[in-house]
């Protein structure tokens, strides 16, 4: 997927970037997720969760400030101000960061890993 990187940052990089921006931030069980294969949204996912809407908020900004020394900006900030779950479109990369309940709710992983395992499998018999 083409989109705007900085400075040379691929989209994995990107992502890992920002797992370790959330990472910085205490956030939980962060991961990254390859959707290239199944959508033309973005190439990655990178899903995290906080203990409190405060704490969400922080790990967003501290993904925002690590693009920043890159010289990126997300496209868009969706969810911001009640913090349940905010969304950051880099373009390449999806930065989900969400309250406990709101991730087992969604369940992104859930949602987006299988279909990548089942479509390897599929490709590789």
């Amino acid at each position: 997927m083409a989109g705007t990187r900085g400075k040379g940052l691929t989209a994995l990089q990107l992502a890992r970037l920002l797992r370790g921006a959330a990472a910085e931030k205490k956030a939980w069980d962060s991961v990254v997720i390859d959707v290239r294969e199944l959508t033309s949204i973005a190439d990655y996912f990178v899903i995290c969760e906080g203990e409190t809407d405060r704490q969400v908020r922080a790990i967003a900004d501290g993904m925002v400030e690590a693009a920043k020394t890159k010289q990126l900006r997300p496209l868009a900030v969706d969810g911001y101000t009640d913090a349940t779950w905010i969304l950051l479109d880099f373009d390449s990369v999806l930065a989900h960061v969400f309250l406990p309940g709101e991730r087992s709710y969604y369940d992104l992983e859930s949602l987006w890993a299988p279909a990548a395992k089942r479509r390897k499998r599929a490709a590789s018999a």
